[in-house]
């Protein structure tokens, strides 16, 4: 997923910020803290919509890289009929820019991979291919917002969530990065995030490496 310069804050297309889009009913997620989550990504998956909120009201004392906290939530949406949603007065609920995303499929050969330790990684080598393609130049890794299926990238068969629904195990979904700017960016305290799904109960969950 490749950053695509401003959208407007309602788009339906995959997008980082702007104002979640959902059905009608939707009560805007509430952190433990007592502030609200922060809006981060919009991603069209099919009929279906991930919508990723996190806390971002003190960042580093909410737990939002935890599956389990109260501090993120993944909704999986049904994309037909969602509008959009009634932004909290107060707390940081939105991101100050938002970002369009565009899908950008990489060819790259992995021999040409950096040399890192162990099997090459299939999510970092696609980062190193949209660096070098079309033409190498300082900063252009940050434009790579995230990934859409596939395998999460190095994370430990320990930390796969289960549904808090069935016990099952939860299918990945997407890779996130935090952002291109301040602007733009979501505080993952440098940390790549995972968003993982379970489709038959339509429950999502997020956690960072």
């Amino acid at each position: 997923m490749i950053y695509d310069g401003p959208a407007p804050a309602d788009s339906d297309a995959p997008r980082t910020g702007g104002v979640p889009l959902a059905p009608a009913g939707f009560v805007w997620p509430v952190c433990g803290c007592g502030g609200p989550l922060r809006f981060f990504a919009h991603l069209p998956v099919g009929d279906d919509v991930l919508s990723v909120f996190l806390c971002q009201n003190d960042p580093g004392v909410c737990e939002f890289w935890d599956a389990r906290s109260s501090a993120n939530r993944v909704h999986l949406f049904p994309r037909e009929g969602l509008r959009p949603v009634a932004v909290p007065e107060s707390g940081l609920a939105l991101l100050p820019v938002t970002s369009a995303i565009r899908v950008h499929g990489v060819a790259f050969d992995p021999d040409e991979a950096d040399e890192e330790e162990g099997e090459p990684d299939a999510y970092d080598i696609a980062r190193q291919g949209w660096r070098r393609e079309p033409g190498e130049r300082f900063g252009k890794q940050r434009e790579v917002l995230g990934s859409l299926g596939g395998s999460p990238s190095y994370l430990e068969d320990d930390r796969l969530p289960a549904c808090p629904s069935c016990a099952g195990a939860m299918e990945f979904a997407a890779h996130l990065e935090e952002g291109l700017t301040r602007e733009t960016a979501m505080n993952l305290g440098g940390q790549l995030g995972y968003v993982f799904v379970c489709r038959a109960c339509r429950e999502g969950a997020f956690l960072t490496d």
